[in-house]
């Protein structure tokens, strides 16, 4: 049995030359397999928060929604294609897909959703996620024992 991370064998790319259509479809090989069907996300870390930036071409804001469960914001987004498209004439190629994305972040039990910030603008769904402390708990204290 192979070794293998997220489902591809990591010998593929050892084992494997290119070939010119596979140089066409780089990104593929940067990405995975999965490549069109995955939330490309940038993260970057200020001193008191987070801005996350996740790519979404096509989707529409109303396509979209974030949850907040124990620690993890989920950001899920699902499209259709709509009927009366199909309806204004014969399909000979279809590339545009209908499915849903989904994916988690963890950030911690401390934030709450009023404290993340969502904006959706041009394909790209910008975050801003502050950085807060876990409530401490206490201490182990040792109780020392005579005799």
């Amino acid at each position: 049995m192979l070794p293998s991370i997220f489902g591809e064998n990591l010998f593929d790319d050892w084992f494997d030359f290119p070939t010119l259509r596979e140089l066409r479809n780089i990104d593929r090989k940067l990405y995975g397999r999965n490549a069109s069907h995955e939330m490309k996300t940038d993260v970057k870390e200020h001193e008191d928060h987070y801005d996350v930036d996740i790519d979404l071409p096509g989707f529409k804001k109303e396509e979209i929604q974030l949850s907040l469960e124990g620690g993890y914001l989920t950001v899920s987004a699902e499209k259709g294609i709509e009927k009366e498209e199909e309806k204004k004439g014969k399909l000979i190629r279809q590339e545009r897909y209908a499915g849903s994305l989904q994916r988690s972040f963890y950030v911690g039990e401390a934030v709450e959703e009023t404290d993340i910030g969502a904006k959706f603008e041009n394909g790209v769904l910008s975050l801003q996620i502050p950085k807060k402390a876990e409530k401490k708990l206490p201490e182990k204290k040792t109780i020392m024992i005579e005799g």
